[in-house]
């Protein structure tokens, strides 16, 4: 029975079956579009380093005859031989390709599919339609990948610039060339059985031609993404991260512009329009000299001096009165520095105090409990309590395999909490119906009412498989903590963005691995360091947000 894979699923081909000259054939159709299906033989670099093992119709075979182009059969678009004990040891891996000939995009697939026959029984398929792919020409469907043993991968990964794209990600270059007439298939040569294993492998064999040819299927129509509800295009009023405010209208309502206020009061002891006077050594600027013999009068808020041997009024035992022993002696200059550090009171749940602390009022929203980050409460006014937020244990068993476990309290009670972690900058994020995805690692807070859960994002080529993030949705809001100050993009078909950068996007986003950049588990001489990146697609409303930081 043939196993049904899905996109970024892997197996050694031992596992499937103990053959190694196998049939590999494609079926992929959609109306008015025309398909190249080819073979691309790379190197160790994931590099066509020898043209010859680019097998499409006008290079049907390999110099060994490992890889062979068959043709149309049993029901397939196109369909190969791969005879993997034959595969020279300098091509690690085989990957098969479908291109757009013309105008069209593979949006408008209908149901297809690339398979393995052994012996004449199918052994694996992967089955793909057009809802899968957007504005891409060109498609990686399938990888045979020796590591260690060979093995096979489904995987579904897109170009929208084509074939051209495509043999530049493999490292080769069109070119111009008069078409070849095409060469008439001829039967396959004859091969020699594999070596016997314990029980003899499966021959080479094709699989049996339908009963009657089925008319192409028509496509279906592109799916939307699943979402829980884009957001709103954001607008003036409402930004996600340090909108500038304006304090006041530059002009009145009326339309009339307001007066000059009036000039400022003469310095004094200056009468006024004479031009000021310069302050001499020891004296207040714009203070009047005093009369020859007698004391300059003490600048505003301190005390004149008292005479030789007497104390200073207010004075009692050489100290202040009203002045605790030990405080600074600065009066209203100490309020006058501390002012701008005072807490703010916006009346609202969510207060950020600054750029690193955020104030949450658990008196506000029917006293709701928040949940917030283990050790991030810095102070807290009132009467709350802290208690340990535990996720259970199947809760743990996929934090701890997916790395989105997060160690929460829950905090409850009346009061105010305030909130940091190693200076952040921090964000609150008011969702209101939609939706937001997150890594765990940038959450710090977030509203006990709010829903969550670990989101998976498959992609081959990325280390486990798939990479996971954790996706909030509901009404309430989330705080989100960055390092530096983010910039909020929003998404289009060309967004690209680095996977240790990008913080949070909005969850009707789809999110696919990029294919512009090789993906590979070693560094090899050379390598650009961008190994993994992301591509986020959506309509419009969609958005990212990425720091300026690679975790």
């Amino acid at each position: 029975m043939a196993r049904e894979f899905q996109r970024g699923h892997k197996a050694k081909i031992s596992d499937l079956t103990p053959g190694t000259d196998l049939y590999v054939g494609v079926q992929i159709a959609g109306p008015g579009l025309t398909f190249d299906i080819s073979c691309f033989g790379l190197d160790a670099n994931e590099q066509l380093s020898d043209d010859r093992y680019f097998i499409f119709f006008n290079q049907p075979k390999s110099p060994e005859e490992s890889i062979q182009l068959l043709g149309a059969q049993a029901g397939d678009t196109e369909s190969f031989r791969v005879t993997l004990d034959r595969v020279p040891a300098n091509i690690h891996k085989l990957s098969f390709t479908a291109t757009l000939d013309g105008a069209g995009q593979m949006a408008q697939v209908g149901p297809g599919y690339i398979r393995i026959v052994a012996g004449g029984e199918e052994v694996v398929r992967y089955a793909f339609t057009g809802s899968e792919f957007t504005t891409e020409r060109a498609v990686m469907l399938g990888d045979f990948y020796l590591k260690d043993v060979w093995r096979f991968a489904a995987v579904g990964q897109g170009f929208d610039g084509g074939l051209e794209a495509l043999l530049k990600n493999f490292g080769g270059e069109v070119a111009e060339e008069e078409p070849a007439a095409p060469q008439p298939q001829s039967a396959a040569p004859s091969f020699a059985p594999p070596a016997q294993a314990a029980a003899p492998p499966p021959a080479f064999g094709a699989p049996a031609a339908p009963q009657a040819p089925q008319a192409p299927q028509p496509p279906q129509a592109p799916q939307p993404a699943p979402s829980f509800g884009a957001p709103a295009a954001p607008t003036p009023q409402q930004q996600m991260h340090a909108a500038p405010t304006i304090v006041a209208p530059m002009a009145p309502q009326g339309g009339s512009v307001p007066p000059p206020p009036p000039p400022p009061p003469a310095p004094y002891g200056q009468q006024p329009g004479q031009p000021p006077q310069q302050a001499q050594f020891g004296q207040v600027p714009g203070q009047a000299p005093a009369p020859y013999g007698q004391p300059a009068p003490a600048p505003y808020g301190q005390q004149p001096p008292a005479p030789y041997g007497q104390q200073p009024p207010g004075m009692q035992g050489g100290m202040p009165q009203g002045v605790p022993t030990g405080a600074p002696q600065t009066g209203a200059g100490l309020l006058a520095a501390l002012q701008p550090y005072k807490e703010t009171a916006t009346g609202q749940r969510w207060t950020a105090q600054n750029g690193k602390l955020m104030r949450v009022d658990l008196t506000m929203s029917g006293g709701s409990p928040v949940l917030a980050r283990q050790g991030s409460m810095v102070m807290y006014q009132g009467k709350v309590d802290f208690s340990y937020k535990g996720a259970g244990f199947a809760g743990r068993i996929v934090g701890n395999a997916t790395g989105q476990e997060m160690q929460l309290m829950r905090c409850t009670g009346r009061g105010q909490v305030f909130l940091a972690e190693d200076g952040a900058h921090l964000h609150a994020v008011e969702l209101q119906g939609d939706g937001i995805c997150v890594s765990s690692e940038n959450v710090l807070a977030f509203d006990e009412s709010l829903q969550y859960e670990v989101r998976r994002i498959e992609g081959h080529g990325i280390p486990g498989g798939a990479l996971f993030t954790m996706q909030f949705q509901g009404t309430g809001t989330i705080v989100i903590k960055t390092h530096g100050t983010p910039v909020v993009l929003p998404v289009t078909p060309t967004t690209f963005a680095d996977c240790n950068a990008v913080v949070a996007w909005s969850s009707a986003s789809q999110v696919i691995v990029s294919s512009q950049v090789r993906l590979r588990r070693n560094a090899y001489p050379g390598h650009s360091g961008e190994t993994v990146n992301l591509q986020f697609r959506g309509a419009p409303g969609n958005f990212i947000v990425v720091q300026p930081y690679e975790v």
